[in-house]
């Protein structure tokens, strides 16, 4: 405690810190992503685009009485989550 005090009033530092900032650094290179499922990913969105189309051709040839994006923007987004979800998973 007075070693502490005589430091404090000379304004002098310790000489040497007793303690180690940095002791070990353990470095791990990330996974790859999986092929496979990237390929089921872009076979989903070609699917979404599919459905997209048959939707639009039902809402226009058949009357019914809502507009199609009531459909296809929650498709949309809900793959456009998942596919962010997949991509930014770490």
């Amino acid at each position: 405690m007075f070693a502490n005090l005589l430091q404090w009033i000379t304004r002098r530092g310790p000489d040497a810190p007793d303690y180690a900032f940095v002791e070990e650094v353990h470095a791990s290179r990330p996974v790859p992503r999986d092929p496979r499922v990237e390929k089921l990913i872009l076979i989903c969105w070609g699917l979404i685009a599919v459905k997209h189309v048959a939707v639009i051709w039902a809402v226009h040839h058949y009357a019914v009485p809502f507009h199609q994006l009531w459909i296809n923007v929650p498709t949309f987004l809900l793959g456009l989550l998942a596919t962010l979800a997949y991509y930014w998973h770490e």
